[in-house]
């Protein structure tokens, strides 16, 4: 019997994730929840205890699928460093152009949530500052490399690069919430390349 709950927990929890990354945490309703994953009240708060621990799941959740792609990229020794740092930039630009709503975009469910909560919410900023540590972490160790083999001609401290990049990234994702096309969010991408090339 665990099975189908382990399977319906997945499915509401994919489907709740999806939820907040669409409104945001205060303005998704207990309702909105519900019919996102066509659950009752009590089966929402009989699996995950409350609303606000549904959302650390789902973030969660956001965080380990997208870190692992943005690591995959990082990581991919059939690239050049500068070519990484490139192709990470493209799936950040085709994500927000996948996930939107009206001619804007969902934007990042990690960005989105530490301008809305970050500042207010202990557990929810905790999350947040280990997913940003461990990308400056793969980011700087890219440009570290990049730098030595002369790809990268940037002089610049490569932890500083890597938090230019990683708000680059984020800028970028807000960008795309405004309406941004693809034209605009590639000419944001091109930008910071140029800059590391320098």
């Amino acid at each position: 019997m665990a099975r189908p709950r382990l399977f319906d927990e997945e499915r509401a929890l994919e489907a709740a994730m999806r939820t907040f990354w669409a409104n945001g945490y205060e303005a998704t309703s207990t309702q909105d929840l519900c019919e996102a994953t066509g659950l009752g009240r009590s089966s929402i708060y009989n699996t995950f205890s409350s609303k606000h621990d549904l959302f650390m799941r789902a973030l969660t959740r956001y965080i380990n699928t997208t870190s692992a792609v943005q690591l995959a990229i990082l990581e991919d020794s059939g690239r050049s460093e500068v070519n990484r740092i490139r192709a990470l930039l493209a799936v950040i630009v085709d994500t927000e152009l996948e996930n939107r709503r009206d001619g804007r975009s969902f934007g990042c469910l990690t960005v989105n949530s530490t301008v809305e909560l970050a500042g207010r919410d202990p557990e929810t900023a905790k999350l947040l500052d280990r997913d940003t540590e461990a990308r400056l972490v793969a980011l700087r160790a890219v440009i570290e490399a990049g730098q030595r083999d002369g790809g990268i001609a940037s002089a610049r401290d490569a932890g500083s690069l890597a938090r230019f990049v990683n708000a680059v990234i984020g800028g970028m994702r807000i960008a795309g919430q405004a309406g941004a096309d693809r034209a605009v969010l590639e000419s944001i991408a091109e930008t910071a390349m140029d800059a590391l090339a320098r």
